[in-house]
């Protein structure tokens, strides 16, 4: 059993204290180009090294997005490992986007790959997909209401094929990104003062009015910078849940690399920028 309080408090905590900011860590081909460094292990490792000694001891989330590392194997998968433990050492939550979706014993499985005190790809919280029903994603609840780690769950996402499952109409006359988030309000329902259990839900969406989204929980929100949203939407598109959103970027302060200074600089610019755009409300 973990020490650890529950990731809602935490992450509660270094919102208010450090500003509501994800950083996405997603070393992608084309951005390890940019930065000069080569589309190998090596280039990987300084990437990943840059990003949290640069940043990982002033925003509040690191999002570090498995894929971009795994497709290196399991060299990949050490630097991964390195980039978690420093960037929780420097004081970051880190959100392990890795989309996990499964049933039963292999659900199970990746809660523990990820949620468990002792795995090396411990991680403050893991993005999963509820879209073999929200009920499959119960080991990994289980898992993380039990070390005081969260989840955040695929809602409403930014993508527009998204819109083909999450905005299809039940039986009961609700759509099923509405449904995955009274299953959210379940969850949280009376954790103070946030949840454990939040919801992903694109900042590019626009007017999200006909959704509730206040359920208790944190609402990471992509789309801020590259994809066209900006910290002056976040009002209009959360409403009275803007209090609770993370909004992530990446390229929109990865770009600024391999400068230290310059990702720094970027990263307290959007977080200020975030900060007033919440606080206007």
């Amino acid at each position: 059993m973990t020490g650890l309080e529950p990731f809602g408090a935490r992450l509660r905590r270094a919102m208010d204290e450090r500003g509501p900011l994800c950083v996405g860590i997603d070393p992608h081909a084309s951005l390890l180009a940019e930065w000069g460094l080569s589309d190998d292990v090596t280039g990987l490792e300084r990437f990943s090294r840059t990003v949290v000694e640069a940043v990982a001891d002033r925003v509040a989330v690191l999002k570090p997005q498995s894929a971009f590392f795994e497709r290196f194997g399991s060299r990949g998968v050490a630097v991964l490992e390195t980039t978690v433990r420093e960037a929780r050492e420097a004081g970051a939550l880190v959100v392990m986007d890795a989309k996990r979706g499964d049933i039963g014993s292999t659900m199970a499985a990746y809660a523990e790959s990820f949620l468990r005190e002792d795995a090396p790809l411990f991680s403050d919280a893991l993005t999963v997909s509820p879209y073999l029903g929200y009920g499959s994603l119960g080991p990994a609840v289980a898992l993380a209401r039990e070390t005081g780690t969260g989840l955040f769950v695929l809602a409403l996402t930014s993508n527009p094929e998204g819109g083909e499952v999450q905005h299809a109409i039940r039986a009961d006359g609700r759509t099923v990104g509405a449904t995955v988030l009274g299953h959210l309000a379940a969850e949280n329902a009376g954790e103070e003062p946030l949840g454990s259990f939040g919801a992903v839900v694109g900042a590019t969406l626009g007017d999200l009015s006909s959704y509730d989204l206040d359920m208790g929980g944190p609402i990471l929100a992509p789309g801020i910078g590259a994809q066209g949203a900006t910290a002056a939407d976040l009002p209009a598109v959360f409403g009275g849940a803007v209090r609770n959103v993370v909004p992530n970027v990446s390229r929109g302060v990865l770009r600024h690399g391999p400068d230290a200074v310059a990702l720094r600089d970027a990263a307290e610019r959007f977080a200020e920028e975030i900060r007033a755009a919440v606080a206007s409300v």
